[in-house]
């Protein structure tokens, strides 16, 4: 395919089977051969997506040592601040020009996920703007809910019932992630762009832009082929874990962000299962390719060769 397919996803919410089963219908082809769709029909408020980027622009205004007060190497998991050149999605380039903020499930205090080992739990950072985290956690949580829908199409596609991921994001690993990619004018090393070559880790991924272009995915053939901004949709993605799940069945589309033209911002949403789950082959989709994993320790690997100062934490080092 050499288009992404745009899904009208608003009928998974219809009392209708027959509707429900037109949406996974579509969900059938784009998620076998691209990788990548666009949701329409999302009903995600449009007033909301602008009151994101608007605090995201406030945010990433602020000055650099105030930033840095949050940033994500104080986190176990990947939460906060990740400056400019902090992360390295293609391991055979420079580090990413971009800058972003990450936000996880927001966990009450002595909540016994934080206590669990490999739980891949931490408290969020948060910066000192006013209505700040509540925006963040209301963006959270109306992405999830769409997420969660969405995997009703999946599972509806794959022969399953209709609530077989339920359980598997109740309390999901779920992270919200806010990035600038500042204008490629003189700021690029050679080989050096916004965000590398590289598959998402988890199910699905969510994404909304400023309209700036850069998202490029990769076709089946090699070609590189441009994400374009289409008003009104999330660009989604599947994950490496909805890969594992499905044995191969769903593509997990590599894809990058070339250095924009102009300063690029995006919201992305990464629907990531709930650490305990075990990711594995769905029974009747062939002979695994995959050993089974649980999701926590196959998330934390994934951050780990990306961020290098991880890498260097998890080699033992001081």
């Amino acid at each position: 395919m050499t288009d992404i397919p745009i899904i009208d996803v608003s009928p998974l919410r219809s009392a209708r089977l027959d509707e429900r089963r037109g949406v996974a219908d579509q969900l059938h082809l784009a998620c076998r051969h691209t990788g990548f769709f666009y949701a329409a029909g999302h009903q995600v408020d449009p007033g909301l997506i602008a009151a994101m980027f608007n605090a995201s622009r406030a945010f990433f205004a602020l000055p650099a040592e105030t930033k840095k007060t949050l940033d994500l190497k104080q986190s176990p998991t990947s939460f906060g601040y990740g400056e400019l050149q902090s992360e390295k999605l293609q391991s055979d380039r420079p580090p990413d020009v971009n800058e972003s903020f990450n936000i996880g499930p927001e966990l009450k205090p002595g909540h016994p996920a934080f206590d669990t080992p490999n739980s891949w739990r931490a408290p969020n950072l948060w910066p000192d703007l006013p209505g700040w985290r509540t925006l963040m956690l209301q963006y959270f949580h109306t992405c999830l809910n769409l997420g969660r829908l969405i995997h009703r199409g999946f599972s509806l596609d794959l022969g399953l019932p209709e609530e077989f991921f339920e359980d598997k994001l109740d309390e999901p690993m779920a992270l919200l992630r806010l990035l600038r990619y500042p204008a490629s004018r003189g700021l690029t090393a050679p080989g050096q762009v916004g965000a590398g070559e590289h598959t998402d880790y988890g199910n699905l991924t969510l994404l909304t832009s400023n309209g700036v272009a850069g998202l490029q995915l990769r076709r089946r053939d090699g070609l590189w082929i441009d994400a374009p901004h289409v008003p009104g949709t999330f660009i989604c993605n599947i994950g490496d874990c909805l890969m594992r799940w499905t044995n191969d069945t769903y593509v997990s589309t590599p894809h990058r962000v070339l250095p924009p033209v102009s300063e690029r911002y995006s919201i992305a949403f990464f629907i990531d299962p709930n650490p305990e789950t075990q990711v594995e082959t769905i029974p009747g989709f062939g002979t695994s390719r995959y050993p089974p994993i649980r999701a926590a320790d196959y998330i934390r690997q994934r951050f780990d060769e990306t961020y290098p100062h991880r890498a260097h934490d998890a080699s033992g080092a001081t």
